[in-house]
């Protein structure tokens, strides 16, 4: 069985490789919701393909935006996942991002996927990427701090898993130690070696934090990928960047994130054997569990 599901993961990597370096578009939002304040939050959203295994909410890094995670989006959709995806105010796509500036921005997201989670009205896997992964964390147990007129706990119930792909860690903003540590649910939290915050004294490491403060036998998972940077060479959250795109290593996080989904969010039990079967403390691609 581990010879065939590389030879798997080696042909679905190979062919999401080259979605990787697709010149990327803007899509125009699909759905708006509302807040309780009223203030209209625009949603991208990308239907499953074929018979719908179930539904994300993705939330963008910081500045980002959704259309700028094609390739994560390409494989989760062809894997019978439908993706709905909030812009968040501080984006650079969004028309009121100078109402929003610094941690005002951090409520606002709060604001966003509630309402969202209130229209889907159902279970969905909570997904993201960097200051989106803080807000995946969040909808799966983590208690970072919020101003006092924001609704605790932030855990809501209908959240199945989190993905949390390079989430911050603690220094980085407002996140303190022992923050991460409620997590809840299932959780797959990725980085990379080259994955280095800014500023002095970096470390890659620090985006493990939140599996590192879990408890153990909840099911979290961590991959580390060789040579890894924060955005996969441009792959996704900043297509703008020169590059060259990290897509080999990005088509193995979307196949271990689609793995996970089957086996914590849908019962897969062949899903979760191959998870399993995957696990490693060697590179390119190191995955544990805890």
């Amino acid at each position: 069985m581990a010879d065939l599901s590389r030879r798997s993961l080696l042909l679905t990597a190979t062919a999401l490789a080259g979605l990787a370096v697709l010149p990327v578009l803007a899509k125009s939002p699909d759905l708006t919701v509302k807040t309780p304040s009223g203030r209209a939050v625009a949603v991208s959203v990308w239907k499953a393909v074929g018979k719908e295994t179930g539904r994300i909410m993705f939330s963008h890094g910081a500045a980002s935006t959704p259309w700028k995670y094609q390739p994560l989006v390409d494989a989760w959709t062809k894997a019978g996942y439908s993706v709905y995806a909030p812009l968040h105010v501080d984006s650079t796509d969004h028309p009121d991002r100078a109402n929003f500036q610094g941690m005002a921005s951090w409520p606002a997201r709060i604001e966003d996927v509630r309402a969202l989670a209130d229209h889907l009205g159902g279970p969905y896997i909570a997904a993201g990427h960097s200051y989106g992964a803080l807000v995946s964390l969040c909808l799966g147990g983590s208690a970072i701090a919020v101003p006092p007129e924001v609704k605790t706990p932030l855990r809501d119930p209908r959240a199945l898993v989190s993905l949390a792909f390079s989430p911050p860690g603690a220094g980085m903003g407002f996140i303190n130690a022992g923050d991460y540590a409620p997590l809840a649910v299932p959780a797959f939290i990725q980085t990379g070696d080259k994955d280095v915050p800014p500023g002095p004294g970096g470390d890659w490491k620090s985006h493990l934090l939140p599996y590192d403060e879990a408890a153990p036998g909840g099911s979290r998972y961590a991959l580390v990928l060789d040579g890894v940077d924060h955005y996969f060479g441009g792959g996704i959250c900043r297509p703008e960047l020169p590059g060259p795109v990290q897509a080999e290593q990005l088509a193995i996080a979307a196949e271990l994130s689609v793995l996970f989904m089957r086996a914590y969010a849908g019962g897969d039990k062949p899903a979760l054997a191959s998870l399993k079967d995957r696990l490693s403390d060697k590179g390119p691609a190191r995955l544990t569990v805890k």
